[in-house]
């Protein structure tokens, strides 16, 4: 029975030293035995067949519930082994499954607003003691900017802010709408260093809580306001838009609906400024894992399918920026936090829970170093004139930004 597994491995392992152990206990070889050893033992023999036909699926319910296990390196060296030797081609080139899944995307990832809601609950109330262990201090859940590679995670996450703020060409006593706010570190950020109104919406029960809290607490009540609301019931207008890690929940059937409302809120001399991951080589469907465990309904776009949406709504496409790895470096550093907090987590919730989060960054993180995931932002405007003609504007406010909220009082309004 291990034949099928031991077949689909020895395709995908040319290098590199792993030793998987059957459920009867023998050790089988794969790779050239270079290297750091991975030794992986799987304990119920029903995996072989499962693993080597849908290793997507089955690989993080496997770990998750105790069936395989890691008896030398972590979970990421076995990921990041195996894609790291994975061609990462076009629909043609894969298995009936991912086929299958790729046609059935739009399905997959429909989120009319009673299921958005649903299921941004799922993922986003958790327990925020739970999200303190790992994050940084304001709590900033989305890729931060590293913008040298000695930096801190908290640093990095402050560089994210004011890179965005540069971004978006503010004055002050504009109006600005945060679509997807999180625990509202950037409305406080853009709020306090930048001197404009800011709404927020979430559908997050939790992160509107606490948000409004920190606002509470910044005596901001009159410059922030953070509702608990879908975007698409909003009817104002704003003289700029963000939207920051929220875009990957929109559904790729929702996409001229999300650029539709963008552009319909928007002043006539407005602009916007999406932060969303993106995938480099063309539209693919949602990890099965991912998509069952973690992010129900979530959907990661190619630019290719962005762009069009764009250009049906009437919207300028500014500027892009793609930035690259900065995303792997945030997993990682969560991650190790992460790890070491597990005694923590495992309190908060059970070590089943443990494992499956541990997947998630660890195979998140593999994703953003060996498939190629990074982030676009993506600059959009109501017309061609709004913004300057350069981008020697964004780098002019980021530096000013950056004396300012260097020697600003940190956003720490989050107790551990």
């Amino acid at each position: 029975m291990f034949s099928l597994l031991q077949n689909a491995l020895n395709r995908m392992v040319k290098a590199g030293n792993l030793i998987v152990t059957d459920a009867d206990g023998t050790d089988h070889r794969f790779g050239d035995e270079t290297g750091k050893v991975i030794h992986v033992q799987i304990n119920d023999p029903s995996l072989y067949r499962k693993l080597a036909l849908n290793p997507d699926l089955h690989t993080g319910e496997a770990y998750m519930n105790g069936k395989l296990v890691m008896k030398s390196g972590e979970i990421y060296d076995l990921l990041n082994l195996v894609a790291s030797q994975i061609d990462y081609g076009r629909p043609e080139s894969w298995n009936p499954v991912d086929r299958l899944r790729y046609y059935l995307r739009t399905i997959a990832s429909f989120n009319p607003i009673h299921r958005a809601q649903k299921n941004v609950a799922h993922h986003y109330d958790l327990s925020g003691s739970f999200y303190d262990l790992f994050l940084d201090r304001d709590r900033q859940y989305s890729c931060a900017y590293f913008e040298n590679a000695s930096q801190s995670l908290e640093d990095a996450q402050l560089a994210k802010k004011r890179h965005i703020a540069a971004k978006l060409a503010l004055e002050p006593g504009m109006r600005v709408l945060d679509i997807g706010s999180g625990w509202g570190g950037l409305a406080l950020y853009l709020a306090e260093m930048c001197d404009v109104e800011v709404t927020g919406v979430t559908l997050s029960e939790e992160q509107h809580k606490l948000s409004r809290q920190r606002v509470k607490n910044r005596g901001l009540e009159k410059r922030i306001d953070i509702r608990l609301k879908d975007y698409r019931l909003l009817d104002e207008k704003f003289d700029r838009i963000v939207s920051v890690g929220m875009f990957e929940h929109v559904g790729l059937s929702h996409f001229d609906e999300f650029f539709g409302q963008t552009r319909s809120l928007l002043i006539q001399d407005g602009a916007a400024l999406i932060h969303t991951i993106g995938r480099p080589h063309g539209p693919a469907a949602t990890s099965q894992w991912i998509q069952k465990y973690i992010f129900p309904g979530g959907y990661i776009p190619s630019f290719s399918e962005m762009q069009p949406a764009i250009e049906r709504c009437g919207l300028y496409t500014c500027d892009v920026e793609v930035l690259r790895v900065h995303y792997a470096e945030t997993l990682k550093a969560w991650r190790k936090r992460f790890l070491n907090h597990w005694d923590e987590a495992a309190e908060i919730y059970d070590e089943r829970f443990c494992r499956m989060w541990e997947f998630y960054l660890a195979a998140s993180e593999m994703s953003f170093r060996q498939e190629g995931l990074n982030i676009f932002q993506v600059q959009l405007s109501t017309h061609q004139n709004v913004l300057p003609l350069t981008r020697d504007y964004m780098v002019e406010a980021e530096n000013r930004l950056r004396e300012s909220d260097q020697k600003s009082r940190r956003l720490k309004s989050i107790s551990r």
